[in-house]
């Protein structure tokens, strides 16, 4: 009997009461560096920790207990916020390092150093969370650095018994048109690379517990969900991305990639239709209000108006619209025997 109560208990500490994931990442460290950095006039590797942390706080404070979990990473949330976390809301860790190696043929991911899935266990979290660049038409030697990342990360979670959360993300190739290092959505990515992505990591061996992805197609241009020619051409993206996952029977999320507040509903719109749990967004929710910065009061008060409205509007939406995620209990309700527990528990 393969029973995973740990994987079980901590999606649920990541979902709400009915069973949706409307979940804030704060685990953005490029996109605050640059920011915090072109609001103080200096280089983004002249960024303080204390500037680093206080933008993190202020974000965990206001939007914490509207989230059904929020995503901290080790090097600044986790230190700077994490006694402001409602003890409600569940929390994700980020265990991947933000300075990937981008070669010719393709990017390289790897972890935090001194970070691990049993210290992110031992440290109280409810799921692991991994972002992992990926390209199907990357070389054979990054495909298989990139597999071997994600399934290792995978065996780590079952392991300890936590909820792997894992990211995919597209990207241009260094000598593309459009390369960039930045952490936003490629405006001509390829809706066969997200799918043939998703597909290649829902196999049982990389061992993934919900998904967190992005568009098939660039959120920023999504037509109208009017029932228009252009309009059913997209969702059938959609309906595919959410088929696959469907198939594999992994819950997934959808992550905003930078999009407006406005695109991102757009985007969930379309992933509800196709059956998707949740969300997992950073700027859509809390960009528009950290422009503020250096001035947190400002950014706390506009956070408070402009953050919550959004964060209020995505749950709102997923409540109408999005499928809840139920957890399986059955083999505990087939016991018959004192004992049984113990010994079928792995």
């Amino acid at each position: 009997m393969d029973l995973r109560l740990g994987k079980t208990w901590g999606l649920r500490r990541m979902a709400d009461e009915n069973g949706h994931f409307t979940m804030v990442a704060l685990d953005q460290r490029p996109p605050i560096a640059n920011l915090v950095a072109a609001r103080r006039g200096i280089a983004p590797a002249e960024v303080g920790f204390a500037d680093m942390v206080g933008v993190k706080r202020v974000l965990v404070e206001v939007l914490g207990p509207g989230a059904s979990a929020m995503l901290l990473d080790p090097n600044y949330a986790f230190p700077a916020a994490l006694d402001k976390l409602p003890a409600r809301t569940g929390l994700v860790v980020t265990l991947e390092d933000h300075r990937f190696r981008d070669t010719d043929s393709g990017r390289l991911s790897h972890s935090i150093r001194d970070w691990s899935v049993e210290k992110i266990k031992r440290a109280g979290g409810d799921g692991v969370k991994v972002l992992a660049w990926y390209r199907p038409d990357a070389s054979a030697e990054v495909i298989a650095h990139q597999k071997h990342f994600v399934r290792t990360i995978g065996e780590e979670c079952r392991r300890w018994d936590i909820p792997y959360v894992l990211e995919l993300l597209v990207y241009p190739f260094p000598k593309s048109a459009g390369h960039t290092r930045d952490y936003v959505e490629a405006p001509h990515k390829l809706p066969p690379l997200v799918l043939d992505s998703v597909a290649e990591f829902a196999r049982p061996e990389y061992g993934v517990d919900l998904f967190k992805l992005e568009a098939p197609l660039p959120g920023a241009s999504l037509p109208a969900p009017d029932g228009s020619p252009a309009h059913r051409e997209a969702q059938r993206w959609f309906d595919d991305l959410g088929a696959i996952c469907a198939g594999a029977g992994i819950p997934w999320v959808m992550l905003s990639a930078g999009v407006t507040s406005a695109q991102f509903l757009r985007v969930m719109a379309y992933a509800y239709a196709a059956g998707a749990n949740g969300f997992l967004a950073g700027r859509a929710i809390w960009w528009e209000a950290m422009q503020a910065f250096p001035d947190l009061e400002a950014c706390r008060q506009l956070l408070q108006e402009q953050g919550l409205r959004t964060l209020d509007e995505l749950a709102a939406l997923t409540r109408r619209a999005g499928k809840a995620w139920r957890p399986d209990y059955a083999a505990l309700r087939a016991m018959g025997a004192e004992g049984e527990l113990c010994a079928a528990y792995a």
